[in-house]
């Protein structure tokens, strides 16, 4: 038999040791707050015990002062970002300057715990790609869905944990696929996935199917909806919004299923805030997120965006 998941998976937090930056001085960031009397201390870049994440802020260094610049993908997918856009606007889907869906919010969130304003934020687009790629970036940090690996970590400092989300199949209503309810009933089928997803790799080695390999989300969607591959495996929420029924992004489709954490001896997949390696402000987004948690903000965000705002129902889960 099949289990249920009702609602979303807890958010978990654990601490993520970070350095210094070359990038710009930002003494004056207009974030609120002094200076801690140690600011980011050791090599570790640990805060100290009663320094808040503003105070952090105040000795980080920022691609420009004064401006918290955020980077995220286009499109910019719900229920991650939502309010639409405008005509003429380079954001082809959503604008992320609304603050509205789950990502845009958490970001708007963190920046007002670090101690900045919304008209003292800068979106630009990062490519999914590049966030976790070797190298000098053109933001302070990206948000973007960029599922931890040990592997990223290495190019670049990785946040604590903002949310950790189950995988889901997403197929056509009455294709055979439809009627798995366990990984071994999917591994005779093709299944689309971003390369250089989590979602990929979860496909190769977890479930050991014949992977759909798509260099973007976009045509691992169009793969599924023109009949080339069986199923397209993605984040749950990601899921619940292509599947909604008032949406179709996958025409006619359904969630399958979703994957339980540490399903086939892999881990629940949870996201991070990118930011350059070394960056001196990777010990702050960390102390926002914790005091995002502490506080509930961060957890009703998690809410409002996440589990309220489905049209799909219960979504079974696969069996071992």
């Amino acid at each position: 038999m099949r289990k249920f998941l009702v609602g979303l998976v807890a958010m978990a937090f654990i601490a993520v040791a970070c350095g210094s930056n070359d990038n710009t001085g930002a003494g004056s960031t207009g974030a609120t707050g002094s200076t801690g009397s140690t600011g980011v201390t050791g090599a570790t870049g640990s805060p100290t015990a009663a320094q808040t994440a503003a105070d952090c802020a105040q000795s980080a260094t920022l691609t420009t002062s004064g401006t918290l610049t955020i980077g995220t993908d286009n499109p910019a997918y719900p229920p991650y970002f939502e309010g639409g856009t405008t005509k003429g606007s380079e954001w082809k889907l959503n604008d992320p300057t609304t603050g509205k869906g789950f990502e845009s919010a958490v970001a708007y969130a963190v920046a007002g715990q670090l101690g900045f304003s919304a008209s003292q934020v800068k979106w630009i687009v990062a490519p999914f790609v590049t966030t976790y790629a070797p190298g000098t970036k053109s933001w302070d940090f990206a948000i973007e869905q960029i599922s931890y690996s040990a592997k990223r970590a290495q190019a670049v400092d990785l946040s604590d944990s903002y949310w950790d989300v189950n995988q889901a199949l997403v197929a056509v209503k009455g294709t055979p696929i439809t009627n798995a309810t366990s990984i071994s009933d999917l591994k005779n089928y093709t299944i689309a996935a971003a390369i250089g997803t989590t979602s990929y790799s979860f496909v190769t080695d977890v479930i050991g199917a014949k992977p759909g390999a798509y260099q973007t989300l976009a045509l691992a969607v169009a793969a599924l909806n023109a009949g080339q591959v069986d199923g397209l495996l993605i984040d749950l929420p990601t899921a619940l919004y292509m599947a909604d029924p008032y949406v179709q992004e996958v025409k006619n489709s359904v969630v399958v299923g979703q994957f339980a954490p540490q399903t086939g001896g892999g881990k629940t997949d949870h996201v991070s805030i990118a930011l350059s390696k070394g960056s001196s402000l990777t010990p702050c987004i960390n102390l926002a997120l914790a005091e995002l948690k502490a506080s509930g903000q961060l957890q009703a965000l998690t809410t409002k965006w996440l589990s309220e705002k489905t049209n799909v129902g219960t979504v079974p889960e696969f069996t071992s």
